[in-house]
């Protein structure tokens, strides 16, 4: 009897112990949840050869940031994209790499493409907010890390990182005044819009022509094709100074359509 009751005890007192910790469900719910993801810088991030320290409790040497910044450079700018390239999970730490680390260079994002129907465009060639470099970020915890699933790991980053914009077009567009944001989600053009704003409503042209007239040089882009309707955003320098809609026959002549609505 007195073995048996050593032995559960010693089996409540292990139980004890590992309550606190990471469970390996944990383990694979935050690799999972965390691995390939993408979120908002809300702080400049510098560049580091080591981790940049981050406490659980959301503060951070700033002194310790600036100076990796000033020796280094930035990896992100506020409101940059910046993407989790890698997870290690250490007893009291959650390391992150952003980026691929200091050994990604500057221009990681020079391979990927957003897009409107067929068309497609390299980030870097439209609005910039994607991040410039990268570096690692050390989630720290004052003892061993405690049992917790991705999505919590995310509010503890919360402070630094924005995980629910996923693209750098959604991060742009959010920018944009109210119904410049409402035209390219209803994917129209309308007046004051600019070149890369209309990609993204409407996608690439069909077809462009360039006149000058009295010294005014304007530029059309021609979207639809016969029959159906055809739409003309023209451009006077660089943003869209009239839209009109027509109809095309079979023939390739065109209507003016009448004004939608009262």
């Amino acid at each position: 009897m007195k073995f048996t009751c050593a032995f559960i005890s010693a089996l409540i007192l292990g139980y004890a112990a590992q309550a606190g910790k990471l469970t390996e469900e944990d383990r694979i719910d935050i690799l999972r949840g965390l691995s390939s993801e993408y979120a908002t810088a809300k702080v400049p991030l510098p560049r580091s050869k080591k981790p940049l320290p981050f406490q659980s409790a959301g503060t951070w040497d700033k002194a310790v940031w600036s100076e990796a910044a000033r020796e280094f450079g930035p990896a992100a700018r506020i409101g940059d994209l910046v993407q989790i390239t890698k997870v290690s999970i250490e007893d009291d730490r959650i390391v992150l790499e952003i980026n691929n680390g200091m050994k990604s260079g500057r221009k990681w994002y020079d391979h990927i493409q957003v897009g409107m129907g067929t068309s497609t465009a390299p980030i870097s060639q439209g609005p910039q907010t994607a991040a410039p470099g990268g570096t690692t970020i050390a989630l720290l915890f004052d003892k061993a890390s405690p049992p917790m699933k991705a999505a919590e790991v995310k509010k503890l980053l919360a402070p630094i990182l924005d995980f629910e914009k996923h693209s750098a077009t959604e991060q742009y567009i959010e920018t944009l005044p109210a119904p410049i944001k409402q035209a390219i989600t209803q994917k129209k053009a309308i007046e004051g819009m600019d070149r890369d704003q209309v990609l993204l409503a409407m996608g690439t042209p069909r077809r462009k022509v360039r006149e000058s007239k009295d010294g005014v040089d304007t530029e059309d882009w021609i979207y639809g094709e016969p029959p159906g309707k055809i739409t003309f955003v023209t451009f006077t320098g660089a943003k869209v100074t009239r839209v009109k809609e027509a109809y095309a026959g079979l023939g390739g002549s065109t209507v003016q359509l009448p004004p939608s609505g009262p």
